[in-house]
This record gives C-alpha cells, structure tokens and sequence, in this order.
C-alpha cells in the first residue's frame, strides 16, 4: 500500500481471474469517511497494451480531490478480440458497485473516465450497460448492473472504423503514427464490421437503444489520431463535433473541451498548466454528477 501527502492510499485488488490469471484493479481511496463517489478509469493503448497503473497522474488528482477511483487492467487483443475487453470492464463497473461497502464507496454515484482507446471503452460501457454481449459474465450473488452516472474521455477513438479507414489514408501519405493503430485495430477488432458494432458515433447514428449519461471530451488541436475527419463521411466536421452533435441530439449532454497543449498533455506534461487545468475540471466534473442526490 502506498501514499501520497497522505491524501490517498492504494490498493491493488483482484476482481476477476480468466484462464488462471488474475485481472487486477488500482483502487485510490481518498483521505476521510466514505462512502466515496467513485471513477473506474480505463487506460489505452490501441485496445493492443497498457495497464492500470499507466494514468496514474490522472488517478492520483482525482484521488486527491476526493474521488475514489477504480483503474482497470482488462483483457487485451492479444487475449481475447472484441468484445472480451468490453465485457471486462462491464463487469468490473458491477464487482465495483457490489464491494461498496468494503471499498467504503456510494454504489449509486459512479462514473468513468478513459483515455484514447480507453475513452472510446469507457463511453461504449456507458451507452450499453446492459448489451447481453458485454454483461455477459455473471457475478455471483449481485443483480447490480453496470449503469454509469457520467463519463469524461481524453481523446477517445470514438469511431474505431473511421480512424481505421483514416490511418490507412496516413500510412499512404507516409505517417509515421498509423502503423501502431492499424496493427491495434486489426488484432482486437479482427473485422470492419466488429469495428462498425462498437463505433459510438455509428451507434447513435443507427438509431440504436443508448444510454447518454452527461459526458465530457478533453481534446488537444494537433491530434491526428483523434482529432480527424470521417476520410468517408458526410458529416462536415471533425469526429469530435461529429460524436458531441449526435449524442446531444439523442438527448445527452456533452462538453467538447479544446486545450492548447501537446498531445497526451497530461501524461507526458502532467505539472504543466494545461494538465492541471484539465485535472481541475476533471475532478470538478465527477464532484458535480457524482454527487448524493
């Protein structure tokens, strides 16, 4: 167990086991009497790598600002194509929901947060809480569901097909970034029309029965990877605008927050004002929706 400033301690916990290994989660428990509003945070890495410990930035400031968090490892490409990965964290929200009490955290005030791949996760378990696909693995002794109060994503793949088709567009006009991505794309999603299935922007498109929790995307300018254009869309803007338009007019609400930074600013620039800034309106996000009441 660790500490930092004595404003947090963490855990790491078991809360799943597949095949003989276990699947662990960071648990930050802030300073104080709970029951604690509670973020279960999901990293990227192209669906393909990464762990739980890899945000810990983002995990130690909402921490510290009171909020207790939840960051997931999950099966990966290379264990399992979708969605075994969706279905993981699924369950994850429900074991979080079902150990309220020993995790001294409020069943009924909790969020996600993710990064990249892990922000596009961690919308897609909020909109489809209830898929029978990704509630599929049962937990023993709970009806709990996996039902999020809110969401805010870090430059998230929204649309895994269209960053598909517009990293092949990159990787013809000689960008160095699209290789990794297309490998990632191909080795979790395995097919078009998987990536088609798990696309937000293509679910609220189609008219599918979604779930819109208030959300927020955190976004830098200079982002290729996430800040694009559909290569084979119609929508006039970016995907950014593109998703937040869609999802506001199914009827949820949604902050598209542009900051000037580099990207993976609060990663690779985590004292910089830009990421404190973004940690500030953060953790002032989940206060506010995960608030009692």
């Amino acid at each position: 167990m660790t500490t930092l400033a004595q404003t947090f301690t963490t855990q790491d916990l078991e809360y799943a086991r597949h095949d003989g290994k276990p699947l662990l989660l960071r648990f930050f428990r802030p300073a104080g009497k709970g029951p604690f509003p509670v973020v279960v945070d999901i990293h990227g890495g192209a669906w393909s790598s990464g762990d739980r410990l890899q945000e810990h930035f983002r995990h130690e400031a909402l921490a510290e600002g009171g909020l207790a968090v939840a960051a997931l490892d999950f099966r990966h490409a290379r264990e399992g194509a979708y969605p075994t990965g969706v279905a993981d964290i699924n369950y994850a929200v429900r074991w979080v929901k079902a150990h309220a009490k020993d995790l001294e955290i409020d069943a009924n005030h909790v969020g996600a947060a993710g990064q990249s791949s892990g922000g596009h996760l961690a919308m897609l378990v909020a909109m489809k809480p209830r898929d029978p696909r990704y509630a599929a693995q049962p937990l023993a002794g709970s009806s709990v569901d996996a039902s999020l109060r809110c969401v805010a994503m870090s430059w998230p793949v929204i649309n895994p097909l269209s960053r598909y088709h517009w990293a092949k567009v990159e990787t013809a006009r000689g960008a160095e970034w699209a290789a990794g991505p297309i490998e990632g794309h191909d080795k979790f999603w395995q097919t078009e029309a998987n990536m088609a299935d798990g696309s937000c922007i293509l679910a609220l498109e189609r008219g599918d029965k979604v779930e819109t929790p208030p959300a927020m995307w955190i976004q830098v300018p200079k982002d290729p990877q996430h800040n694009y254009k559909d290569p084979e869309g119609k929508y006039p803007g970016n995907e950014p605008e593109r998703f937040c338009d869609a999802y506001r007019k199914a009827g949820g609400t949604i902050d598209l927050l542009y900051f000037d930074a580099p990207q993976r600013f609060t990663s690779v620039a985590p004292t910089s004002p830009a990421a404190r800034d973004a940690f500030q309106r953060l953790t002032a996000f989940f206060k506010k929706h995960l608030a009692a009441g």
